[in-house]
């Protein structure tokens, strides 16, 4: 079976997807996932659940128009602003170097604007005035590939800047639940431990070369994610962290990434990432690494005043900066490696 696979360099994406759009019978994509958290996956899309997560992301959007690509054109999330463009008739532009205010403005056109972030280039982007007024003229900002934490958002809100935070995968096409709520077609349920399952129009068909995994990962028409998550008041989805990011510290059961998205909302926090190490006395010892000046102490009572103090790291390492992969996510494997 032949596969297409978009190329990392973004004028050839755009030349390949458009002819894949046009092909009477087009060979199904294969994206290679990130392996942020693990090693990566060959997951193999059809165009029919592309094209279906593109029409149910313009009905929830409303709108349609030019996307600005800030996003590496051979993971899913790059190829989607691609696709989402050419089929509002729209060639993307690409920004460089996050400089959206410069692709923003190179066209003059009366269309509507779109751009996709990772939580990270929003962060970066918040602080330039001029990168924010052209955040502010876009229609939409969808932020994915991360949680969105409470006070970024609120930032970005207080500047006019519209944003949808999304969650997906490769394996969904893309970001198929917005702003905690499933796009047209999707379904998502908990399993009794749980887990996030997605079912719909936009999945997957299958692994390339690994059948144990597609059986274990697609079940009854059923996405078994690696996420963790639970439904608030109003029903909306709300991702806690991955299934297997919670460790026993002393007994008590510690949701890691919980751990880290409280760290991120401290003012004197720029970066934070939480993990269990092997410990002799606690069986995992929580340690998290952190872009702050924050003192241990106060970081801890941080993590105490909103969660059981049990939870908060009993050890702190200060770096400058966290390491990305390219699609801009936290290099989480090469952040544990340091440790």
């Amino acid at each position: 079976m032949s596969f297409l696979r978009p190329s990392d360099e973004p004028s050839v994406a755009v030349r390949q997807l458009s002819r894949w759009l046009e092909a009477d019978t087009p060979d199904p994509l294969l994206i290679e996932t990130s392996g942020s958290t693990g090693r990566p996956k060959r997951v193999v899309l059809p165009r029919r659940a592309v094209l279906a997560s593109v029409e149910a992301s313009a009905r929830r959007l409303g709108e349609t128009g030019r996307w600005l690509l800030a996003l590496p054109s051979s993971y899913v999330a790059g190829v989607q602003v691609i696709v989402r463009s050419l089929v509002a008739g729209h060639e993307p532009f690409v920004v460089d170097g996050l400089d959206v205010g410069r692709a923003a403005a190179a066209d003059h056109r009366d269309t509507p604007t779109f751009v996709s972030l990772v939580p990270t280039q929003l962060h970066r982007v918040l602080g330039n005035p001029e990168q924010v007024a052209a955040l502010a003229r876009c229609h939409t900002v969808l932020v994915g590939g991360g949680g969105l934490d409470p006070d970024l958002r609120r930032r970005a809100r207080e500047q006019g800047i519209s944003l949808v935070a999304t969650y997906g995968s490769s394996e969904t096409a893309g970001g198929c639940v917005y702003d905690g709520v499933p796009l047209d077609g999707v379904g998502v349920t908990l399993g009794v431990d749980g887990r996030v399952r997605i079912a719909g129009p936009t999945l997957f068909s299958h692994y390339e070369g690994d059948s144990e995994l597609t059986a274990a990962s697609l079940v009854d028409g059923w996405f078994l994610t690696s996420d963790a998550g639970r439904f608030d008041e109003d029903g909306r989805l709300q991702v806690l962290g991955r299934i297997d990011d919670v460790v026993v510290s002393g007994g008590v059961k510690v949701p890691l990434e919980t751990v880290a998205a409280r760290l991120r909302q401290h003012v004197l926090v720029q970066q934070a990432e939480v993990f269990g190490v092997t410990d002799p006395e606690w069986g995992q010892r929580v340690v998290a690494v952190v872009v702050s000046t924050a003192d241990d102490a106060e970081l801890r009572d941080w993590v105490g005043l909103a969660h059981p103090r049990s939870w908060a790291p009993r050890e702190f390492h200060r770096v400058d900066d966290l390491p990305l992969l390219p699609n801009g996510k936290v290099d989480r494997q090469a952040v544990r490696a340091g440790l």
